[in-house]
């Protein structure tokens, strides 16, 4: 059995609970000072007061010493796409131009672009650029995170993207959560055959997709994408083969996403940035959990979504990066909090619970991680800050000093000497 201790804990500072929190319970953190935690064989088993400890065995315990800093759950990004192959950069170049999304997308750019490099990508080759963007994704505090299919639109390449997530979560200390996306664009070849597509990815991707391990089933329901009726019958087969329903919802444009979410009983709807109010109060009435995902609106030049006016509302809100190569090339946690805090104006308390707890249940898993409690796993950051309020109050920087995943450090900053 292997046994640890986190002592010099400055501020542990953590939600509670094994469900997500919404409204004002968002803003309702756990701060305490002084503290230690517990931990035996990378669960944590206890957290109380360095005394409390004083009588266990020194020789059997590694000590974990936080040099008195702040200690919060390891974040959780529940919404990406972070396995794929190419780059978009002249994308960007062409949106700094003056081009939109959409016509871009239009022009053959856009998802077919990924979906074709992510084609052509050997297996090996994909895997190898996926686990270097995971390794990105440490050293901002992330110890959880989803991932996409959605850039093979065909079968062997959908399977193939199930397939790395699945080695990276067996080889990599992150812990991944699959997601079934072959509903993310009509392929070219489909173009004038929707219906044909729609069937194709019902009867001959869902099944083995779920058989290899994908947990979730998503859509991209929207103007340009796919309608509402499509995006009803892929998430209900989903449901039948096994796969939790998730939903991009209303991003370009209010199509009823949100409320489709609402009726299949979807785990998270994401994106909401053109979400009437009704469908705020239909998600919010069957406890689908918000996803907002700012840094995509920062890149698009769009609004951002309401994420306060949800939480006044009593919406569940979480927050994701939506790391994909095309609408969001970033893998930035402290520029999604300052994005959140500084124009969703939600609270440092708020955004804290939205990639933690919240985040946790986007994913089905906060009866395991994302608050520091006894049962939980230990993933863990110290932040190389004095107060966990420096996370928004330091713009843009990466506060994250050390990273322990089920109670062994992952990742530690390097501090260069200056001379």
């Amino acid at each position: 059995m292997s046994k640890k201790i986190l002592t010099n804990v400055g501020q542990l500072v953590t939600p509670r609970g094994t469900e997500f929190k919404s409204g004002s319970e968002m803003n309702e953190l756990s701060v305490t000072r002084d503290r230690a935690v517990l931990i035996e064989d990378g669960v944590i088993v206890e957290v109380g007061d360095p005394g409390d400890f004083t009588d266990l065995d020194a020789e059997q315990l590694e000590v974990i010493d936080a040099g008195g800093k702040p200690v919060l759950p390891g974040f959780i990004d529940p919404h990406t796409h972070f396995v794929f192959s190419g780059y978009r950069a002249e994308e960007f170049q062409m949106r700094l131009d003056g081009k939109s999304y959409e016509e871009i997308a239009r022009e053959g750019g856009g998802i077919t672009s990924s979906v074709n490099f992510t084609r052509e990508a050997p297996h090996s080759q994909l895997k190898k650029e996926s686990r270097e963007r995971l390794r990105s994704m440490v050293r901002f505090g992330v110890t959880t995170v989803e991932g996409k299919s959605g850039y093979g639109l065909d079968k062997k390449t959908e399977l193939k993207q199930i397939k790395v997530m699945r080695e990276l979560d067996a080889e990599t200390p992150l812990d991944i959560a699959p997601t079934f996306l072959g509903a993310h664009s009509i392929p070219p070849e489909y173009s004038d055959r929707r219906d044909e597509y729609v069937d194709f990815v019902i009867q001959e991707v869902v099944p083995p997709a779920s058989d290899r391990g994908a947990e979730f089933c998503d859509v991209f329901c929207d103007r340009g994408a796919f309608t509402v009726e499509e995006s009803r019958r892929i998430l209900n087969e989903g449901k039948k083969a096994g796969l939790i329903p998730k939903i991009h919802a209303d991003e370009i444009a209010g199509t009823g996403g949100a409320e489709l979410g609402a009726e299949v009983g979807a785990i998270s709807a994401d994106h909401l940035l053109k979400t009437s109010d009704d469908g705020f109060k239909k998600i919010k009435e069957e406890s689908v959990v918000a996803v907002l995902l700012p840094i995509t609106a920062f890149s698009l030049k769009e609004d951002y979504a309401r994420g306060k006016y949800m939480i006044d509302k009593g919406l569940p809100v979480s927050l994701a990066t939506d790391f994909n190569p095309g609408s969001c090339y970033s893998e930035s946690i402290p520029l999604l909090i300052s994005l959140s805090t500084l124009y969703m104006n939600m609270s440092v308390e708020e955004t804290i619970t939205a990639l933690t707890l919240n985040a946790a249940a986007a994913i089905d898993r906060a009866d395991t991680v994302g608050s520091i409690e006894p049962g939980k796993q230990a993933d863990l950051i110290i932040l190389d800050a004095p107060d966990y309020k420096h996370l928004s109050y330091n713009i843009g920087v990466n506060l994250v000093g050390r990273v322990i995943k089920e109670g062994e450090e992952v990742w530690k900053k390097n501090y260069p000497q200056f001379r």
